[in-house]
């Protein structure tokens, strides 16, 4: 077990009794480095001749690491990892992973000749994330439309809405979202029969009136379709606007049986609401007043106003407060809406935080985010202003308020678990409107929001991600084999929670199945953002370059391996082949990069990347030793070493010298260097012993899972062990994400960042099965990444092409095919 899968080393997560040993075995002086090209992060496939067993190390004699490190000169090798174990050495996929890592790290990677189309893009985008625009929504202005100006009701309050409604009336007689191109649906119809009601009621448009009812009657067997997905309350406003319609003396070209059925469908819907006293359902008929008009105690419903005035920030909410209930607040709502908007009403507002938060998420998601820092900045900063103020645009929305927690802890902002005690409990949510409604949505976001734990004392994030993990897989069971969009993405969630996936592998399928039209369905259709293609099309092209750059390292890895031989020290005796072989790799490696890394860092850090490779190599002596004389060491002895043994600190540390960040000796002595490593390490170690612990075994090697059965006497099970270790496991995966977030230390964020990608990929590796172990298993990710094409799920290809250079694309495609064919990767 010493041998397998050491991935995981230290260096100058090293106590300092080891550091100044390590430093007598290695000191030498540096070379001169050489002017060398900005070091190229990708990771290296090493070939079956250099592979080599660890335990042989255990012979290499204490005066070769004298000699080990003296001076030579190679080409420089086109990676940051160079692996001794034979584990290693077979784990291209590891390797090959990694390489997005540190690749994607040099944030000059993609986008450095950014031409003139995709500046265009992203000066669009830019505009959308400052000052989000959104879209009028027929159905609320239509509501705005019917306010009468108080104490004179045949005029109405705001008659630019009226005038809105006789411009924007579609050639077919519908209204309808312009934005959308959509087939005739339930949204469309209730729209345009708001929009018919409004004008008869000022007794304007008659032309326009008679080509609504038509479409309305062509179109109304839709209404009655119940396999047509439906806006929400549908069943209640739709009625409710046909009595309003019929009270007026409107002549709809309607069957009386038609009319019968659309009538028996609100009756049905409101006695099924009569056996149901919860606080959820009284939000709910609140939410959808307006259709329900004078049958309802307005005086309760005022009790769900705002602090803005308005009702669920719904403009045809409170408008139809407004015309059954004046109230002063809701008017001045009404008023400070039309006097940002002009003459319509969106759907949803205020709605600035909650569209925001969706597009920096939509960035974060499809791998684009870092040519927006500026802006995603400024609007975490107001978020997070908010969040310290309880707002209610945040708070009040449960799907905002999570996704805020979210995106603000992730970001590194100090924000508490304990704001969100008002959905604690699966309880608390169904009183809430969208927990009556069972929305998707939330309940995706609240189990993501529970993922960001960062201690074992955020009880209140335990018990969200319980309980709405069990609504999340009930939907999935019971709604899953629809191919829709949400479903897909909560199957993905609960299998790979987010400390257990690979950036650019969500990133690409993300921007396969990104939603072009992104339109959402509350009472009405609307759009949260307008920028969609852009987003889409800035994607595609920033994944598709970052390809081909990841397919021309690999070619330059491949002609670098060829180029080297490592044959200098001819004179040296060693043990056996292999540890010849191993010793030239490391000699020449890591000469090369402590090179190239003491030109980046500006200092010598030679000493230090020497440090590092003896102490993972004498962990790794410290493991074969116990196995040869059958040693069982205590968990606590195991642990200690085996931190190092697992071999990271030759792949994680030298990387950070290549990450833009000055790391003084300061920096890599400090403790919060040592326990971003430790428990790093500690994580991985931990997850490869639980699923390699059959074939150790089968080795007569120990690791962690044996050690706690025999230190518990044989009391507990293999998988009780098993158990015991994720919940280890679980506990050092916070406490690292906790050092990572934390602002104001002193190891610089980006390197940080480093220890816990570094995490989640190796969390990734051994989810499902021993993914190192096994040559095939992670082939799929690694050509996933770097060679196939993105497939984009899309049903109008028009919709993007006009957007995307397709020379572009069809470019890299045949690279990416032509690179494939001569690699060892098929």
């Amino acid at each position: 077990m010493m041998s397998n899968t050491r991935v995981a080393g230290a260096s100058s997560a090293l106590p300092a009794h080891s550091r100044q040993e390590a430093g007598r075995a290695s000191a030498h002086t540096l070379p001169s480095a050489p002017a060398l090209a900005p070091p190229r992060f990708v990771s290296k496939p090493h070939s079956h001749q250099h592979r080599a067993n660890p335990l042989r190390l255990a012979s290499v004699h204490a005066a070769e690491h004298e000699a080990f490190f003296s001076r030579g000169r190679h080409p420089p090798p086109p990676m940051s990892i160079v692996c001794c174990s034979g584990k290693v050495a077979s784990g291209n996929a590891l390797n090959f992973i990694f390489l997005s890592i540190c690749s994607y790290a040099d944030k000059s990677l993609v986008g450095e000749d950014t031409n003139l189309r995709n500046k265009e893009r992203e000066a669009i985008i830019k505009k959308q994330l400052q000052d989000p625009e959104f879209s009028p929504s027929p159905y609320d202005t239509a509501w705005v439309a019917m306010v009468p100006l108080r104490g004179f009701h045949q005029t109405p309050c705001f008659p630019q809405c009226v005038e809105w409604i006789l411009q924007k009336q579609r050639d077919d007689g519908s209204w309808g979202i312009s934005e959308l191109v959509l087939p005739t649906s339930k949204s469309t119809l209730l729209s345009t029969l708001a929009c018919v009601v409004a004008l008869k009621k000022w007794d304007v448009g008659a032309e326009h009136i008679r080509r609504g009812l038509h479409f309305i009657g062509r179109n109304f067997s839709i209404a009655m379709d119940e396999r047509i997905s439906a806006p929400i309350g549908f069943n209640i406003t739709f009625p409710g606007m046909v009595s309003l319609a019929m009270g007026m003396g409107l002549e709809l070209p309607l069957r009386q049986k038609d009319l019968d059925a659309i009538l028996h469908i609100q009756q049905m819907e409101l006695k099924s609401f009569s056996e149901d006293k919860s606080y959820g359902r009284e939000t709910y008929m609140a939410y959808v007043a307006e259709g329900l008009g004078n049958l309802l105690d307005w005086n309760e419903v005022m009790k769900f106003q705002r602090k803005n005035g308005s009702l669920f920030n719904s403009p045809s909410t409170t408008a139809a407060a407004l015309i059954y209930y004046y109230n002063d607040k809701a008017f001045q709502y009404l008023k400070s809406l039309l006097s940002k908007f002009g003459s319509a009403a969106p759907a949803v507002y205020p709605i600035n935080i909650s569209c925001q938060l969706l597009m920096v998420d939509s960035l974060e998601k499809i791998g684009i985010s870092r040519h927006f820092s500026s802006e995603i900045k400024s609007i975490l900063d107001m978020t997070h202003s908010l969040w310290l103020q309880r707002d209610e645009e945040i708070m009040l929305d449960v799907a905002t308020c999570a996704m805020a927690f979210r995106i603000l802890r992730m970001n590194g902002y100090d924000v508490s678990s304990g704001e969100l005690y008002h959905v604690a409990e699966a309880a608390n949510f169904h009183n809430s409107l969208q927990g009556y409604l069972h929305d998707t949505k939330s309940l995706l976001e609240l189990y993501k929001a529970s993922n960001a734990s960062i201690s074992k004392t955020e009880m209140i994030l335990d018990n969200i991600g319980a309980w709405s993990g069990s609504l999340l897989m009930e939907q999935l069971c019971s709604y899953g084999a629809q191919k829709v969009p949400i479903f897909e993405e909560v199957e993905y969630a609960l299998k790979f929670p987010f400390y257990a996936t690979m950036e650019r592998l969500e990133h690409k399928s993300n921007i396969e199945t990104f939603d072009v039209q992104g339109y959402q369905m509350l009472k009405t259709e609307y759009l949260p953002c307008r920028v969609n293609k852009d987003l889409l099309a800035l994607a595609v092209e920033d994944f598709t370059f970052s390809q081909s750059i990841y397919q021309d390292e690999l070619l330059h890895i491949e002609s670098w391996v060829k180029g080297n031989r490592w044959d200098e020290h001819h004179r040296l005796k060693f043990h056996s082949e292999r540890v010849q072989i191993v010793f030239r790799a490391i000699y020449a490696t890591v000469n090369q990069l402590a090179a190239m890394a003491s030109a980046a860092q500006n200092r010598d850090v030679r000493k230090h990347l020497i440090e590092v490779w003896i102490y993972t190599l004498k962990s790794m002596m410290t493991e074969a030793e116990w196995t040869r004389v059958q040693y069982v060491p205590t968990i606590d002895e195991y642990m200690t070493n085996a931190k190092f043994s697992y071999a990271l600190g030759p792949i994680v540390l030298p990387s950070l010298y290549f990450l833009g960040q000055e790391l003084s000796m300061c920096v890599v002595e400090d403790q919060e260097y040592d326990e971003l490593f430790s428990l790093m390490s500690t994580c991985c170690r931990l997850l490869n012993d639980i699923q390699g612990f059959e074939r150790e075994g089968n080795q007569g090697k120990v690791n962690s899972v044996s050690l706690y059965v025999i230190d518990s006497g044989g009391s507990l099970s293999t998988e009780a062990a098993k158990k015991a270790i994720h919940e280890s496991i679980a506990l050092r995966r916070r406490d690292l994400l906790r050092l990572v977030l934390r602002e104001d230390r002193v190891v610089p964020r980006p390197c940080k960042e480093l220890f816990w990608k570094m995490c989640k990929i190796n969390h990734l590796f051994y989810s499902q099965t021993d993914g190192y172990s096994s040559p095939k298993e992670m082939i799929s990710t690694v050509n996933a990444v770097i060679y196939e094409p993105l497939k984009l799920q899309i049903s109008d290809p028009s919709l993007l092409l006009k957007r995307i250079n397709k020379d572009f694309v069809n470019d890299h495609v045949i690279s990416s095919e032509e690179n494939k064919k001569g690699s060892g990767i098929v």
